[in-house]
């Protein structure tokens, strides 16, 4: 897809404002017409009044939500229109004055190392100046089993593999480089012979990319979007310089010095990534919470020290030094940039991404900024059915989440986003934990962490901005089974960080930063809409509502919202028609939705934090649990059994609603879960529910050698009972087996 989105004509604006119009007013008048008529004339009893107040709400519920998504895209269309795109001459000129450092940090947990590799590769390249690129492994870092062993051998050597590759390019663009500073050093114009010199660079920088290109294996659309769309185009941009370099020479054309030193620094940015890797569960001082979030904040709160290593009785602890020490080779020097880069180890950037948002943050009015992104578009020719619907709301919601930022209702999308590193410092929390401190940037409170960060970081008097452009692709789950893993972590947590939310209204309006309508009703409907639309959902699908509350009114409020979506998916890319495989797509993640509000629910009355499912990037097919399954088979009877019911008492309305859901949801398990596969998840659910495993008897307390040499470093270290009463006891065993070995010899003699 292009990057700079094509710019919306003013009759697609005019349609937006009347689709958002009509859906008002519909929603009103079947409120007028349907509900009120029927109470004015007494048509009812209790009942029939219960139903009406559910059936409102719900009709209301949903249609508010359609109604958000139009006003979002609505404010999306408008960013478009208005978006100007900085030249390249621009940038250049930006940061040879400027260039702060950049750190990018990628999380990577079990993941394949060929899916990491592609992704440090598409960072290493960025064209940015000072740009330090850190692998956060999370995997046990001495594990036993050995495929694990193996593939997070290959996953540590990639940082290494790639520094060595790129040390070639950079070593021929610096001489040539440093040549051109000596030969420009009192003339304002280059000579003709550094402009050559400097297009023969330009010409070996494309020609080693190109031939990387060659020699990748392309076994998937992912590594075939990375030889497109990473090396192949910016081998193509550097091309491009390299025609105008040989026009310039051509036409013996007079070329400002300094742009050439800039033309000249842009191939050393491009090949001078620093690579490195850390594992954060090396060291008992850090933070062990499975979840991305502590992978991420362990890192960030070493930012800016210089760390030693000392091995203790508990385990292997960071020690800071102080500013003035010197630093041994073992230690770890950390150190604190300007700007934070979160990528996650599936996703790819595009070349300028670094350039172009860090230019964005740096310009005067952006000041308040403390985070921007562009919001990741899916992969294209995806080969399962379901990473294709799933990849085609993930282009409807890069559209959504431009329009938020419209309204100033931007949320932090964590597959990748440049960071402003002192608005990490306004929301940090510090804790003490068994003795060390840790440092919490990115609350891990739900398994939804950017969400909240998001919150935190408005209310410190931050902005959040989507950079309205395509710069950044990720991937969607390839099966039904990893696709349940990501959709119910989605779920979970946005009823928990609305309170939050709500309680800001307060101070953010003494602090002159008031919560204005159009920020609170997308804010409200992206946290919690999954829970009032699965419910709503679950209430049309199975409760038999009386006829007399059904009107055309209520498709005519909806029919805005699939129309547009339908020319948004279009403009993606995709069918039209994908509108209905979408909704079949939602029917069977109903149960999914469901599970991850309910998990909502479980964690505010229990207070136990629900466990952090990372989403399983395998290439075989990842089992669903039977009953996620069961319940879209159950949709498809209901609907069936209701469109006979209503058949046979002439409800049309129902029966058109009843087999409308049945076909779409009937569709949607032979295509995004598959039969065979959907009938062996559930028939593996009924063994796992009916069989439970043996479990293996505790093995016997080894007895204790009483000779063996006591634990002083523990006790030292720990200092607690435990190890006391061990080494009492210990002392005990000591003095039985002196005695009973007097004893023996006393007998014997």
């Amino acid at each position: 897809m292009p990057i700079v989105h094509p710019r919306p004509t003013l009759a697609k604006l005019t349609w937006g404002r009347i689709a958002i119009t009509a859906t008002v007013l519909f929603w009103l008048a079947y409120l007028i017409t349907t509900v009120a008529r029927h109470f004015l004339n007494n048509a009812g009893g209790f009942r029939f009044t219960m139903e009406a107040i559910s059936y409102v709400a719900v009709v209301t519920m949903l249609t508010f939500s359609a109604l958000m998504y139009l006003i979002a895209r609505q404010g999306a269309l408008r960013r478009f229109r208005e978006h100007q795109r900085v030249p390249r001459g621009l940038l250049d000129e930006h940061y040879a004055t400027s260039g702060r450092p950049m750190t990018v940090l990628i999380p990577s947990y079990a993941e394949e190392p060929d899916i990491v590799r592609l992704t440090l590769w598409s960072a290493a390249l960025q064209e940015y100046p000072d740009l330090r690129v850190v692998l956060l492994l999370d995997d046990p870092p001495f594990p036993t089993d050995p495929d694990d062993a193996e593939r997070l051998e290959a996953t540590r050597a990639l940082a290494g593999q790639i520094e060595t590759a790129l040390a070639v390019p950079l070593r021929r663009a610096q001489d040539t480089y440093d040549a051109a500073v000596l030969a420009l050093a009192e003339s304002p114009h280059a000579p003709i012979e550094v402009v050559a010199s400097l297009a023969d660079e330009y010409r070996r920088a494309a020609e080693w990319l190109e031939e990387m290109a060659d020699t990748e294996t392309v076994s998937d659309h992912v590594s075939e979007f990375f030889v497109d769309q990473v090396l192949m185009a910016l081998a193509s941009e550097l091309r491009l310089s390299l025609l105008a370099l040989e026009a310039a020479v051509e036409q013996d054309a007079q070329i400002d010095s300094e742009r050439v030193r800039q033309l000249g620094r842009r191939l050393i940015w491009i090949f001078s990534a620093t690579m490195e890797n850390f594992e954060r569960k090396r060291y008992a001082s850090l933070s062990q919470e499975a979840n991305k979030a502590m992978n991420i904040n362990s890192y960030l709160g070493l930012m800016g020290g210089t760390w030693r290593p000392v091995e203790t009785a508990e385990g292997t602890v960071l020690q800071r030094l102080s500013p003035d020490a010197a630093a041994a080779p073992d230690d770890l020097v950390i150190p604190d940039p300007e700007y934070l880069l979160t990528l996650d180890a599936d996703s790819q950037l595009l070349r300028d991404y670094c350039l172009r948002l860090v230019y964005f943050l740096e310009q005067p009015e952006n000041s308040d900024v403390a985070i921007t992104q562009t919001p990741y578009s899916s992969y294209r020719g995806a080969p399962t059915r379901i990473e294709r619907i799933a990849g085609a709301t993930t282009d409807i919601q890069h559209i959504l989440h431009q329009g938020m930022t419209h309204y100033d209702a931007t949320f932090w999308v964590g597959a990748n986003a440049v960071i402003r590193r002192p608005a990490l410092e306004d929301i940090v929390e510090v804790e003490t934990v068994g003795g060390h401190e840790i440092r919490t940037y990115v609350q891990d409170r739900t398994v939804i962490e950017d969400t909240e960060s998001s919150i935190d970081i408005a209310a410190a008097g931050w902005r959040l901005v989507n950079y309205p452009e395509r710069l950044s692709y990720s991937a969607t789950p390839p099966d039904f089974g990893s696709l349940i893993v990501q959709r119910r972590r989605w779920a979970n947590g946005g009823l928990l960080i609305f309170p939050k939310f709500w309680q800001q209204r307060g101070p953010r309006a003494r602090a002159g930063r008031p919560i204005r309508l159009g920020e609170f009703c997308l804010r409200l409907n992206y946290m919690v809409s999954i829970a009032w639309a699965s419910l709503a959902l679950l209430l049309l699908l199975f409760y038999p509502y009386d006829n007399r509350l059904l009107s055309p009114l209520v498709l005519g409020a909806a029919l805005p919202y699939f129309l547009c979506m339908a020319s948004d998916l279009y403009a993606c890319g995709h069918r039209r028609l994908d509108v209905f495989r979408i909704y079949g797509f939602n029917l069977v993640l109903l149960p999914v939705n469901l599970a991850g509000v309910l998990k909502s629910i479980q964690q505010a009355f229990t207070g136990e934090k629900i466990p952090f499912a990372r989403t399983p990037k395998v290439r075989n097919r990842t089992a669903a649990p039977g009953w996620h399954v069961f319940v879209p088979y159950v949709i498809v009877i209901y609907s069936l059994i209701t469109a006979w019911r209503s058949y046979h008492h002439e409800d049309w309305g129902n029966l058109f609603f009843a087999v409308f859901n049945a076909v779409l949801a009937a569709i949607a398990i032979r295509a995004y879960i598959g039969i065979t596969s959907s009938l062996v998840d559930m028939a593996m659910g009924v063994v796992n529910w009916l069989f439970v495993p043996v479990r293996a008897p505790k093995a016997a307390a080894p007895t204790p050698d009483p000779n063996a040499p006591i634990d002083w470093d523990g006790i030292l270290y720990h200092g607690d009972r435990r190890l006391n009463r061990d080494l009492r006891g210990k002392r005990d065993r000591r003095r039985r087996a002196a005695a009973t070995s007097g004893g023996s010899k006393a007998k014997a003699s």
